[in-house]
C-alpha cells in the first residue's frame, strides 16, 4: 500500500493561545450492551479526550479500557485517509491511492454492469462495526433496496437468542438493567461482564455488597467467575440440560408461583412433563458438573427473591442455542420472579427500542418496488462465495460491498471465507477505517469516518435509553461517513429518487418515533417509557399477553446436543476430544481494536487456555506454541496452561486479525458453518479440536 502521511493531533503554534475546550455529546458505537454516553473534549479542532458523560446514569461515569482510548483510533497512524485500488494479488494488501471520482466511477461501472445481468449477484455484507442507526443501515439500506441486490440475513451474533426470545416472550424484551442492583440472587449465565458489560458488572457488585449471591454459569473460569460466590463450569452447549434440571427441581419441590403460571404462562403442563425427566444426576452427566452444585443452584433460585438472570449471547452460539435460551427464559416465569422489578431476565432490551425506531423511514423498503430479492445468511458467506449459480441458490455472487464488518476475520471457517474473497472474478468494495483482513482482499477500499467524525443515533440492547452522537471533529483526510459514501454511489448509479438527497440531520430527524429530537440533541440522550416491572402482571408482547411454551412450529423446548459432540458425532469426538470456545479477549471487541497497539500489547499474542491435565497429557508446557487443529484446518497459538480452562475444553481467545496471528490465521480457521436450531445463527462454540506441540 502506498505510504500515507502519519496522523497526529495538531499542536497549537508557539505563541498562540489555545482556544477554550468544548465538550460534545457522543455515544459508543460498538457492539456492547452498555451503549455508553460519551463526552468528547475538543480543543483547536482536535479531540483531546474521550470520557464517560458523568450525567448519564447508565454509563455511571466510567468507560471500558477500549473506548477510553478512542482518540488512538481516530488519530491512528494507519488510518485510511484516501480511496485506494488494488495493484497486487488479492490478500496481498498492495494498494495505490486514487481519487474519489475514480473510485466511485469504478464501483458504479462495475455494479451497473452486474446489475444489468442480475442485481441479486450483488451482496451487501455488514454487521455491528457501528451500532448506529444512520451509519449502519440507513442510506445503505436505501441504496441496496433501490438496486434490488441480494439481502443479507444478519445472524452472526445474536439471531438464535433473538428468535428464542421472540418465540417465548414475543420480542427481545427483558428487565431494566439498573434494577439488578436491588436483586438478591443474580445468575450471570454465559457472560463475562468484566470484559463485555462493565456497567452491568458495577450493578452486580452493588447487589453483592448489599448481600446478594452471585452465580456464574460459564465453561470458562472468567474474571467475573472469580468474583462470584459460585461458578458452575458446564460443558459448552449443555445449558439447556442445566435449565431443564433446574425446572425439574423447582417442580419436585413445588417452588412454583402457581398463580403467575396459571394467568401468564401458556402450555406449562407440557413443559412440566419434560422437565420432570431431568434429575440433577442426569444433567450433571451431560454438563460435566457435580449434581450437588445443580441442587444448590436450584435451591437458591427457589428460595431467594428477587432473583434475576443476566443471560448473554455466548451460550447461544451452539447447535441447540435457541432451545437453551427458550428454556432459560421460562425459569423466571415459573417462580414469578417477574413480579419484582429486580427479578426476571435480561438478554436483550432491543425490543423496547423497536417501538421508537423508524427503520422503514430510514431504509425505505418501498424502493424495492415489489421485488423480493433472495436472502443470503452472513454466517455461511464462505460457502456461498464459492457456490455457482443454481435454481435453489440463484446467481453466483459477483460483487460484495462490505461495511461495518470484517468477515475474513470474524466469519466461521475463515479459510473458506478467505478463499471466497480471493476469487479473481469477485468484485469487492470495502468501506473501512483500517486495512483489515477483508480490506486486504478488496478491489476498491473507501475510507470511512470514525465515531468522532460523524452524526449518528444509537439505541441499546442492554438498557432503555436512546443516545445521540454529534460529530466532534472534521473527518481526517478524505474519509467520509458511510451515509455520504452511499449517497455518492447512488448518484453515480443514476438513482434520482429524492430520498438520496437527505443529509444526515434529515435522516436523524426521521429515525425515531416519540422522541423529541431537539431535546435529545440538547441533553445527549432520552429515556424510553418502560415500566419498572414490565411483566409483573403478564402483558408480554405475544398475541394473548402470555409467555409461550409450546411455540407454533417449534413445539416445547428441549435439550439439543452440539453438532460436534460425543452424542452426535462419536467418531469425530474420538479424534478431536477437546471442545473449543473462542470468547473475546478482554481488550478486543470481536476484531475491533486489535490494531490499537496499546491494547494489543496488553493482549500479547493469540492465546489458547488449556487445563493443566489436558496440557500434561499432550506434552504441552506453558508459554509454548501449539497446533490447534481439526479436519477444517489448524492454527498456531501460544499455550497458557491455566485453570481458567475446564478439563476437556480449550479457550482460544479471539478475535485476532488473521494477519496478526502467529501463522497468518485465527481461531475461526477451526469453526464451521453449520447453523443453530433457531434463527440461522453460527455455532462458533460448537467445535471439536485437538492440541499438540507445534
Amino acid at each position: 500500500m502506498d505510504s500515507q502521511a502519519p496522523i497526529s493531533p495538531l499542536s497549537t503554534p508557539a505563541g498562540t493561545a489555545a482556544s477554550p475546550v468544548r465538550h460534545v455529546h457522543g455515544a459508543c458505537p460498538h457492539d456492547c450492551p452498555d451503549t455508553c454516553a460519551l463526552r468528547v473534549s475538543v480543543q483547536d479542532g482536535i479531540a483531546i479526550r474521550v470520557q464517560a458523560d458523568p450525567e448519564h446514569e447508565r454509563t455511571l461515569g466510567a468507560l471500558c479500557a477500549k473506548v477510553s482510548r478512542y482518540t488512538e483510533r481516530t488519530y491512528h497512524p494507519e488510518r485510511l485517509l484516501h480511496p485506494m485500488k488494488r495493484v497486487g494479488p488479492k490478500g496481498s494488501g498492495r494498494f495505490q491511492r486514487i481519487s474519489w471520482d475514480e473510485a466511485l466511477d469504478t464501483v458504479a461501472a462495475k455494479l451497473k454492469a452486474i446489475a444489468a445481468r442480475d442485481p441479486e449477484a450483488i451482496l451487501p455484507y455488514s454487521y455491528a462495526g457501528t451500532m448506529g442507526l444512520l451509519q449502519g443501515e440507513a442510506m445503505a439500506g436505501r441504496f441496496f433496496n433501490r438496486l434490488g441486490a441480494s439481502r443479507l440475513d444478519r445472524t452472526i451474533c445474536a439471531s438464535a437468542g433473538g428468535a428464542a426470545l421472540a418465540a417465548t416472550y414475543g420480542g427481545k424484551v427483558g428487565m431494566q438493567v439498573q434494577f439488578f442492583a436491588e436483586s438478591k440472587l443474580i445468575l450471570i449465565w454465559g457472560s463475562n461482564p468484566i470484559t463485555s458489560s462493565v456497567h452491568f458488572w458495577n450493578l452486580a457488585q452493588q447487589a453483592k455488597r448489599a448481600g446478594a449471591k452471585l452465580w456464574c454459569i460459564d465453561p470458562r473460569r472468567t474474571d467475573s467467575a472469580d468474583k462470584c460466590h459460585r461458578h458452575l463450569a458446564l460443558r459448552p452447549g449443555t445449558d439447556g440440560a442445566l435449565a431443564l434440571a433446574l425446572m425439574g427441581e423447582l417442580i419436585r419441590g413445588d417452588a412454583l408461583d402457581h398463580d403467575y403460571i396459571q394467568r401468564h404462562v401458556s402450555g406449562f403442563d407440557k413443559l412440566k412433563a419434560r422437565a420432570l425427566e431431568w434429575t440433577p444426576e442426569r444433567a450433571a452427566e451431560v454438563c460435566g458438573v457435580d449434581a450437588a452444585l445443580i441442587r444448590e443452584l436450584a435451591q437458591d433460585y427457589a428460595t431467594v427473591q428477587p432473583a434475576a438472570i443476566r443471560l448473554n449471547y455466548g451460550m447461544q452460539r451452539v447447535r441447540g442455542g435457541g432451545n437453551a435460551v427458550r428454556l432459560i427464559a421460562l425459569l423466571p416465569c415459573l417462580t414469578g420472579a417477574w413480579r419484582h422489578r429486580a427479578g426476571g431476565l435480561l438478554l436483550s432490551a432491543s425490543g423496547w427500542a423497536a417501538q421508537a425506531r423508524n427503520d422503514a423511514a430510514l431504509q425505505r423498503p418501498e424502493l424495492l418496488a415489489g421485488r423480493s430479492p433472495r436472502v443470503i445468511n452472513m454466517s455461511t458467506i464462505g460457502q456461498d462465495l464459492l457456490r455457482e449459480a443454481a435454481p435453489d441458490f440463484g446467481p453466483k455472487v459477483e460483487a460484495v460491498v462490505v461495511y461495518n464488518s470484517n468477515p475474513v476475520a470474524v466469519a466461521p471457517q475463515s479459510a473458506q471465507v478467505a478463499a471466497g474473497f480471493q476469487r479473481e472474478d469477485l468484485f469487492t468494495v470495502v468501506l473501512e477505517q483500517f486495512m483489515t483482513d477483508t480490506a486486504d482482499h478488496a478491489d476498491i477500499v473507501l475510507p470511512a469516518t470514525t465515531q468522532l467524525e460523524h452524526l449518528d443515533l444509537h439505541c441499546s440492547y442492554g438498557h432503555t435509553d436512546v443516545l445521540i452522537n454529534e460529530p466532534a471533529v472534521q473527518p481526517m483526510g478524505e474519509a467520509l461517513p458511510n451515509t455520504e459514501i452511499f449517497r455518492r454511489l447512488a448518484a453515480r448509479m443514476g438513482f434520482t429518487d429524492p430520498c438520496f438527497g437527505d443529509d444526515d440531520e434529515a435522516l436523524a430527524r426521521v429515525a425515531l418515533k416519540g422522541i423529541d429530537f431537539e431535546q435529545l440533541r440538547a441533553r445527549g440522550w432520552a429515556r424510553l417509557p418502560v415500566a419498572d416491572a414490565p411483566f409483573a402482571e403478564g402483558g408480554f408482547p405475544t398475541p394473548d399477553g402470555k409467555v409461550v411454551v409450546d411455540a407454533p412450529g417449534l413445539g416445547v423446548p428441549d435439550f439439543v446436543p452440539n453438532h460436534e459432540s460425543p452424542q452426535m458425532t462419536p467418531e469425530l469426538a474420538a479424534r478431536y476430544p477437546l471442545a473449543m470456545i473462542s470468547p473475546p479477549a478482554r481488550n478486543f471487541l470481536n476484531s475491533t481494536f486489535v490494531n490499537v497497539k496499546s491494547l494489543r500489547d496488553i493482549g500479547g499474542e493469540p492465546l489458547l487456555e488449556i487445563a493443566p491435565q489436558d496440557a500434561m497429557a499432550r506434552g504441552v508446557v506453558d508459554g509454548a506454541v501449539v497446533r490447534v487443529f481439526n479436519d477444517r484446518g489448524e492454527v498456531k497459538l501460544r499455550a497458557r496452561v491455566s485453570t481458567r480452562a475446564r478439563p476437556g475444553v480449550v479457550n482460544g481467545l479471539g478475535i485476532w486479525w488473521r494477519k496478526l496471528g502467529l501463522d497468518g490465521r485465527n481461531v475461526n480457521e477451526l469453526t464451521h458453518q453449520r447453523l443453530t436450531d433457531l434463527g440461522g445463527g453460527p455455532s462458533f462454540y460448537d467445535c471439536l479440536v485437538e492440541v499438540a506441540p507445534a
